[in-house]
């Protein structure tokens, strides 16, 4: 419900049934873990990040409300539920097979970030910065996933936050190609094959821009071909395999 939300004053955030970390079921990771093929590692990717949160337990539109008349309201819940994380990364980072952390929290649209930059610098981004520093004291590199445009908050993501590399692209937005070519020398860019084209295209146009990709991102470094998104079930099965086999082919 993006109109109104299970948190919407101070009596409803002591009600709360908040979860508890040690009610989390880690046994998939560590069973994973335990059983990597040889020369294999594993990602932590999860969506809900802390902005997803918030406006999932706020609702989007009672989180727009609450950032102007009970910010401190937004303040406790947005550092109880970076707590909660903090303790999952806690326990994932104890992993001996974990290679990269992979967190998902979509914090833009098609023209802008869906709250202001301001507030997500103050509310969001320090707590990426503190999953980024507990992943770089593990040697590990710690990549986003975020939908939308954000051109206001990318250097705060690179500079301060210290993310090693960003997921999710849209042509309409801008082209992953051409964000590579502006920020591919401070971070790894990774996908960016647009789901529109990935969906609507025939698997000949989708074998043409999975090369197209490849031969302009690849030379430059640090970049990892893939969809610019999530594969949605409406991805016919036969792109999404051109797509891959188009890699395999020129990777030989």
């Amino acid at each position: 419900d993006q109109h109104h939300g299970t948190i919407a004053s101070w009596e409803d955030f002591e009600h709360y049934p908040w979860p508890r970390l040690e009610d989390m079921d880690f046994w998939p990771l560590e069973y994973i873990n335990a059983h990597l093929p040889e020369g294999m590692g594993l990602i932590s990717c999860h969506a809900g990040g802390i902005y997803e949160h918030l406006s999932s337990i706020f609702s989007y539109e009672g989180l727009c409300f609450a950032l102007i008349d009970q910010p401190d309201l937004v303040s406790a819940v947005c550092d109880r539920v970076g707590e909660l994380m903090e303790g999952y990364y806690r326990h994932i980072l104890q992993l001996d097979g974990l290679i990269a952390v992979f967190p998902g929290d979509d914090m833009g649209f098609r023209t802008a970030t869906l709250i202001s930059p301001e507030d997500l610098k103050r509310y969001t981004l320090p707590w990426h910065k503190r999953f980024s520093r507990m992943t770089h004291d593990r040697g590990l590199p710690y990549f986003l996933h975020s939908c939308g445009n954000l051109a206001a908050i990318i250097d705060d993501l690179i500079d301060d936050v210290g993310i090693d590399g960003k997921h999710s692209f849209e042509d309409a937005i801008v082209p992953v190609e051409v964000f590579q070519e502006r920020y591919g020398a401070r971070i790894a860019v990774l996908g960016g094959l647009d789901i529109n084209r990935l969906s609507a295209g025939t698997s000949g146009e989708v074998r043409a821009h999975t090369r197209y990709l490849i031969e302009t991102c690849g030379p430059r470094g640090r970049y990892a071909i893939g969809s610019g998104n999530s594969i949605p079930s409406y991805v016919p099965a036969e792109n999404y395999l051109a797509m891959l086999d188009e890699t395999h082919d020129v990777n030989g």
